[in-house]
C-alpha cells in the first residue's frame, strides 16, 4: 500500500471510502441496491438524481448508457443493479446476502 493510500485511510478512520450510489427515488433497481447495502452494513453517500439528471454530460461519464443505480467505491464504479450486489457480496462478506450452498445460491440468482 502506497503512503497515500495510507494517509487516506487515517484520515477516514475506517480504512475504508465513502461508497456513493447515484440513484433516483422511483428506481426499482437503485432500491433493492439500497437494501442490499443497507444489510450489509455498509455506509454510503446517497447521491439523489433529479428526473432527467442521468443523460447529463456528468452522469454519462459514469455510465454512459444513462440508467440508475451506479456505485462508486474509489476508482471502481459499477453499473446494474445485479452487477452491484454482486461486487458487494465479494467486496464485503460481512453479512452475506446469500447462502454459501451453491445450490441454495443458484436459487437465488433467479430472483434477483
Amino acid at each position: 500500500m502506497e503512503a497515500q493510500e495510507v494517509e487516506a485511510q487515517a484520515a477516514t478512520g475506517s480504512g475504508q471510502q465513502q461508497l456513493k450510489l447515484y440513484s433516483y427515488w422511483m428506481s426499482s433497481c437503485s432500491f433493492r441496491v439500497r437494501i442490499a447495502l443497507n444489510l450489509k452494513g455498509l455506509k454510503y453517500e446517497y447521491k439523489a438524481l433529479a428526473k432527467g439528471e442521468q443523460f447529463s454530460p456528468e452522469f454519462r461519464k459514469l455510465n454512459p448508457m444513462g440508467y440508475v443505480p451506479v456505485l462508486v467505491d474509489g476508482d471502481t464504479v459499477v453499473a446494474d443493479s445485479f452487477a452491484i450486489i454482486l461486487y458487494l457480496e465479494e467486496k464485503y462478506p460481512q453479512h452475506p446476502l446469500l447462502p454459501p450452498d451453491l445450490q441454495k445460491k443458484a436459487i437465488n440468482y433467479q430472483y434477483y
